[in-house]
């Protein structure tokens, strides 16, 4: 099912991930000094987190339709196209949590003053989702996208601590349980149904990772003190992630921060010289 074909209704501003990353404005990183944006001392802390939430509501949509696709989108056996009986059960129990993180979201967008369609969305992540091996959408859905979840809840959840908001830290704290063991459930799916197949079990983890450093956006989610969005170590070791992965996570964090870095400064010499 192509993203294009995804029920919005004209609320909803679409665009893509090459419009994020060459987003002319992106130069004006390479000029200022960078900052946290959600540290409560940065003015524009509030607004950063409103823009968050926003994409933390349209995420859960398109989790909740990917969940659902991989529901339908198999069937049942122990073929290699084929995902167990189970499996649809644990993808349907998440479009249960999703639709009511939706739910969630709707909620705290309005109490933090955000109005549905205020802020743009991309569809990367119900594309992630769409992939024909089922073993692939376990791997970048539940263990690399449902992971950034973890980190990010815990962000907001840390932030509504520092600004003495109970509804947010209690709403977060709520749906970050829920995607620990969405994550949970990924790592173990993963590791039984590639158990005698390591070369899957690889081309799996592969595809995590490249998901996993598209969606560290440049340094939003790392381990640097001005990423907003920090590995939650804890929790993500609680989701069935080694020490070793999540070092590794380490590393494709900052080789995005590098990155978007040098794609920064590229764009401010380019405007310079224009």
């Amino acid at each position: 099912m192509p993203a294009g074909e995804l029920a919005r209704d004209d609320r909803f501003v679409r665009i893509t991930m090459e419009d994020v990353i060459f987003d002319p404005r992106n130069a004006f990183v390479a000029t200022r000094r960078r900052e946290n944006s959600f540290d409560p001392r940065v003015a524009e802390a509030p607004d950063s987190a409103r823009g968050l939430m926003h994409g933390i509501f349209v995420g859960e949509i398109q989790a909740l339709e990917g969940a659902g696709r991989t529901c339908w989108d198999f069937e049942t056996g122990s073929d290699t196209g084929d995902i167990p009986f189970e499996l649809k059960l644990d993808m349907a129990r998440q479009c249960w949590d999703e639709a009511r993180h939706v739910e969630i979201s709707v909620k705290l967008s309005d109490h933090m003053g955000t109005e549905l369609g205020e802020f743009s969305e991309q569809t990367l992540l119900f594309e992630a989702a769409c992939n024909e091996d089922p073993v692939l959408r376990l791997a970048g859905v539940n263990r690399a996208l449902e992971g950034l979840a973890i980190d990010v809840f815990t962000a907001m959840r840390d932030f509504g601590g520092a600004f003495a908001d109970p509804v947010l830290y209690f709403c977060e704290d709520w749906m970050l349980a829920d995607e620990v063991t969405h994550v949970k459930m990924g790592s173990d799916w993963l590791r039984r149904i590639t158990a005698k197949d390591p070369e899957r079990q690889q081309r799996a983890l592969d595809f995590q990772r490249t998901v996993d450093k598209v969606f560290s956006f440049g340094g939003f989610r790392g381990e640097e003190e001005e990423s907003p969005v920090h590995l939650a170590r804890k929790f993500r070791g609680l989701a069935g992630f080694t020490e070793e992965e999540i070092t590794d996570l380490v590393d494709v964090a900052a080789e995005a921060y590098t990155e978007a870095l040098a794609q920064a400064e590229a764009a401010a010499a380019s405007l310079a010289s224009a």
